[in-house]
């Protein structure tokens, strides 16, 4: 008796890409694979800070903001520009990591995929970010975001966009 074979194909959960494109924010999270805490070390954590932002300035985009967890990056990237491609950003930065740590740290990589939300303009983009500032204060780690030494924003003050002084 013959069975038939069907190839198993990956369900496609992301919009568009020209959704990621433009003047748009977008929640991204990356996580570790198998949970390991990566980025408890200090020294990869920054090289995945500089590698964040090597990526959004050649995709045209600002880091509204970045929190590396122990086991995971939640960051909100917006687009400057039309020729602003967040997705690309956040692909580019996952491939950068991945080779340096393939060399400096083998035993640690990220998970293949990361996870991602395109905020709408009917949403409190200000909420978002106080919610990923928050993370470590929610885990214990901290009292106050500002003593968490992996938050931040790249190509854009922080506290101006915290604060609703920035033009998002």
């Amino acid at each position: 008796m013959a069975t038939e074979r069907k190839d198993i194909r990956e369900k496609q959960h992301r919009l568009p890409r020209e959704c990621y494109r433009g003047e748009v924010a977008v929640s991204f999270t990356a996580c570790t694979a198998d949970q390991r805490l990566l980025f408890a070390n200090p020294a990869v954590a920054q090289e995945c800070i500089r590698k964040l932002d090597k990526a959004r300035s050649q995709y045209h985009c600002l880091v509204l903001i970045y929190c590396f967890m122990p086991d995971h990056l939640h960051a909100i990237l917006q687009g400057t520009d039309a020729t602003a491609d967040t997705w690309a950003a956040m692909a580019a930065f996952k491939q950068q990591c991945g080779f340096w740590l393939a060399r400096q740290h083998p035993k640690f990589a990220l998970q293949k995929d990361f996870y991602d939300h395109v905020i709408r303009a009917d949403e409190d983009l200000g909420a978002q970010i106080r919610y990923v500032a928050d993370n470590p204060v929610r885990k214990g780690f901290v009292k106050d975001w500002r003593a968490y030494p992996y938050t931040g924003a790249l190509g854009i003050d922080l506290e101006d966009v915290l604060e609703g002084v920035a033009t998002l």
